[in-house]
């Protein structure tokens, strides 16, 4: 059985009590950019370090393909701006120099010139004047580049400088149409009914293995007719994907066994074919490498930059096991058949056997794609229901970045600032970074991986609101069993009060600290946000109708203090009741395909927000001076080598360039543009 000493890694990362410069590496608008490191690196084998450098260059091939699904004036936008960038002889203490150098950091960030997080369009602090006279000072080998540039993107100026213009990346208002009104690049010269009638016909209700429609396409109209641009080798994107392949190939020759080897051979021939039954044969030879060390994703994963939620962004990472604190994952799924008989959901919604869960805590050695600079804590692939439901699935927790982020925030006096009680700082300070993370393993490992859809239903039933919903359930699912006496019993939980922290922090979040990530007088966006909201709002109000029917004080209450506003839990095994039954509707939602109650959930607790709690929020972490994001710079992998081409030795080189170095040399390397 795991305990909660058993979680300490012999190659932890540094403590979160390091100072909080050594963590980071450049500030700018709402961003910090932070390193990370990689511990135990130095003790991989030879063969393990060539295969993690190898797979490193196929992630960082990518990047250009996610910069151009973003929006299609993306590549122009940037050539143009590092151009400028790199040739600046005038004053950089200069008001339009230091708002163009902001921008330029935006949009490195974001890959591309929309937020990252919030969708919405950057508005440049700088005149388009000003560039127009930089592009005019440029040599004529370089404006003549420009004019290629300028000739296939005329309404470039448009994007950079118009507000009304591709003003959002992915919109997901209701009651308009999302493809017409999103700046993503997934869609050109279709409405949102034509694009979803051409893959209504293609679908078959009775097929049992249906395959990610639209996973690895754009979808155009061309001469009336309706074609599809697929993301492989001679064809869109081909000579990134080209260099990609190439990479692996050589990434093979490294593999640690026959089943990685099968992996990396199965990805390519998809790479190559473009053909998506291909992609489902790869992930079901992924999901079985159980063995290796090393391990990666490659490819056009998630749907979240896509408004009907179909086209993947292209998305890599390099990882390998951490051994020590995989401990409590491999308890969590070990006992996945349990969780799953347990849930407080319809039963004709549990998976009767819950196949190959199998979950792990790595150490990111790369991030790339839709991965960098900003990376989720946390992922569980594949996103097929029917190789879930058959095959199983592979859930991972990312110990060295949450490492990081920790390590950051030591001391900025968030916690005194917004919790209500010494009793909620204490026991935050004391579980809290724990508690993240097994909210992460359930969310991941367990949340994702349970129910199951009722015969005949659409994996896409949800449309734009699909992203929101599951996250919402991976979410709520976890926050249920965060307070079961089953984990404190498996050694997982190392307190029985200790999900208090996780369940205060859940709350605080989803009613107002992610306010701090959106501007005054915008709807809540992004789908990950939602689902906080739609969990938290949906319980205040749960919580105040049972207050007012029974006299008594609610479970969960917005309270005020000295003139601020604090949320106050007055009784957490109530909430966990709330979270049970809230559960038991999302499940029912997606298993059988309830469109019209799942867009009711988002959009009534999910998108609008309260201004007056906002403008608080937004004036009370002015004074923390916290930005409300961060993203990493990777870390740099140097091949050392025998005059004969012999591998001897891979280092890992910290702190080399900083995050404009870095950037500018991405576009260098990785990049035909």
């Amino acid at each position: 059985m795991a305990t909660a000493a058993m979680l300490i890694g012999a190659c932890s990362p540094k403590e979160a009590a390091e100072e909080n410069k050594s963590w980071s590496v450049d500030r700018f608008a709402d961003i910090e950019v932070l390193r990370y490191e990689v511990p135990c690196f130095e003790q991989l084998s030879l063969q393990q370090k060539s295969l993690v450098y190898y797979l490193t260059e196929a992630a960082q091939w990518g990047r250009d393909i996610l910069w151009d699904q973003n929006c299609k004036y993306n590549l122009g936008i940037r050539f143009i701006c590092e151009q400028v960038y790199l040739n600046y002889n005038g004053d950089k203490e200069d008001a339009q120099w230091k708002a163009f150098e902001q921008y330029m950091k935006q949009i490195w960030f974001a890959n591309g010139i929309h937020h990252h997080y919030s969708n919405a369009k950057f508005i440049p602090g700088f005149t388009q004047e000003w560039l127009e006279g930089q592009i005019e000072q440029l040599d004529s080998e370089t404006q003549a580049g420009i004019a290629i540039v300028l000739f296939g993107n005329k309404d470039i100026d448009k994007a950079i400088f118009d507000p009304d213009f591709m003003n959002i990346k992915v919109n997901q208002a209701d009651g308009v149409d999302l493809i017409a009104t999103s700046a993503c690049n997934f869609y050109e010269g279709l409405t949102q009914n034509e694009v979803e009638a051409y893959y209504n016909k293609l679908k078959d209700p009775k097929d049992p293995h249906p395959v990610m429609f639209g996973l690895n396409s754009k979808l155009v109209k061309e001469d009336g007719k309706i074609v599809e641009k697929v993301w492989k080798e001679g064809g869109m994107y081909g000579e990134y994907i080209q260099k990609i392949t190439e990479n692996l190939e050589k990434a093979m020759q490294y593999a640690e066994n026959d089943q990685q080897r099968l992996v990396i051979e199965k990805l390519i021939a998809y790479y190559r074919s473009g053909d998506l039954k291909d992609f489902d044969d790869y992930s079901i030879e992924w999901v079985k490498d159980l063995n290796s060390k090393v391990d990666f994703i490659n490819g056009y994963i998630e749907s979240y930059n896509d408004p009907l939620g179909m086209r993947g962004s292209w998305e890599a990472m390099v990882n390998f096991k951490d051994s020590a604190n995989t401990a409590r994952t491999e308890v969590i799924s070990d006992n996945a058949q349990w969780f799953e008989d347990h849930s407080p959901v319809d039963p004709r919604f549990r998976k009767p056997v819950v196949k190959g869960v199998t979950a792990k805590v790595i150490t990111a050695a790369i991030l790339a794609g839709d991965s960098y600079p900003a990376t989720p804590i946390g992922i569980n692939l594949p996103n097929s229901n029917w190789i879930r439901a058959e095959h199983g699935s592979k859930s991972v927790s990312i110990d060295n970045i949450t490492a990081a982020y920790d390590a950051a925030a030591a001391g900025n006096g968030f916690a005194e600032e917004f919790m209500w009680s010494q009793e909620e700082i204490e026991r935050v300070k004391k579980f809290g970074h724990y508690t993240d993370n097994v909210h992460t393993d359930l969310h991941e490992c367990l949340g994702h991986a349970s129910g199951q859809l009722l015969p005949g239903v659409d994996p896409d039933a949800m449309k734009s609101y699909g992203s929101t919903l599951e996250e919402a359930r991976a979410d709520i699912f976890a926050l249920y069993y965060m307070a079961d006496p089953k984990l404190v019993e498996l050694g997982v939980m190392p307190d029985a009060e200790a999900y208090k922290a996780a369940y205060y922090q859940q709350m605080m979040n989803g009613l107002m600290t992610q306010l701090m990530r959106i501007l005054p007088g915008d709807n809540i966006e992004e789908a990950h946000m939602r689902n906080r909201a739609l969990i938290a709002y949906w319980t205040l109000e749960r919580a105040a109708k049972d207050a007012a029917a029974d006299g008594t004080e609610p479970a969960l209450c917005f309270a005020n203090r000295e003139g601020k506003t604090f949320v106050k839990i007055n009784d957490y095994a109530k909430l966990r009741e709330y979270f049970a039954e809230l559960l038991g509707e999302l499940q029912r939602i997606k298993s059988e395909g309830d469109y019209e109650a799942g867009r009711a959930l988002v959009e009534t607790y999910a998108v609008k927000v309260n201004p007056e709690l906002h403008n608080e929020v937004l004036a009370r972490y002015a004074k923390l001076d916290i930005a409300p994001y961060k993203g990493f710079v990777n870390p740099r992998y140097e091949l050392v080598q025998t005059e004969e081409g012999t591998i001897t030795d891979v280092k890992i080189v910290y702190g080399s360039e900083s995050y404009v170095e870095q950037m500018l040399r991405y576009g260098r390397e990785y990049s035909f543009k």
